[in-house]
């Protein structure tokens, strides 16, 4: 882990190094373990100073799609990430010696090249990711070449936010809202 680990306060306490091998039982299933895990691997990325590939593992964790009532009991513990999404890009953007890369062009590219299952809720979650980094890192720019070769129309927060709400896990819209309520009181 890093010299100085500086962990996220969002995301669960880990007390060893994860790596890829530890998501492998997961190739099949996406159950609050693997939800669980996802949020752990990031975490460790993060004590390992890989901010951007704690963002991909946060980005994993919104692959889960809960059976017979488990989300409730996880996603008490442990709300969707948004949070996390803010507080990552906001801490490590100005840190030269971390990669954090340009969070509001990976969540645009993200939402705009979905693929797999429950696409289109996990097309909600990037939108609303690229939302935070825009707020929390606004000096990154949108993939304005994207934008004009692809004529895309990004949807309004204000849609992503309704359409998060109906179609997310239970609470979900909530807690995108607190995010930015929480981190604009600071």
């Amino acid at each position: 882990m890093a010299a100085d680990p500086q962990p996220c306060p969002f995301l669960p306490k880990v007390d060893r190094v994860w790596r890829a091998r530890d998501m492998a039982p997961f190739r099949q299933r996406r159950d609050a373990e693997f939800y669980f895990s996802a949020l752990c691997y990031a975490q460790s990325l993060l004590l390992e100073g890989k901010p951007a590939q704690a963002l991909l593992q946060i980005n994993k964790s919104f692959l889960a799609d809960f059976e017979n009532g488990e989300s409730t009991a996880i996603l008490e513990e442990w709300p969707p990430s948004y949070q996390a999404v803010a507080w990552i890009i906001e801490t490590f953007r100005d840190e030269g010696e971390t990669f954090l890369g340009n969070p509001v062009r990976h969540y645009q590219h993200l939402a705009t090249r979905m693929s797999g299952p429950r696409r289109e809720v996990r097309i909600l979650r990037a939108w609303a990711c690229f939302y935070i980094a825009e707020v929390f890192a606004p000096e990154y720019p949108r993939d304005s070449e994207q934008i004009e070769r692809e004529e895309l129309i990004i949807p309004s927060f204000k849609i992503i936010q309704q359409a998060i709400d109906r179609f997310g896990w239970a609470g979900e819209g909530n807690v995108l809202r607190g995010t930015f309520k929480r981190f604009q009181s600071n």
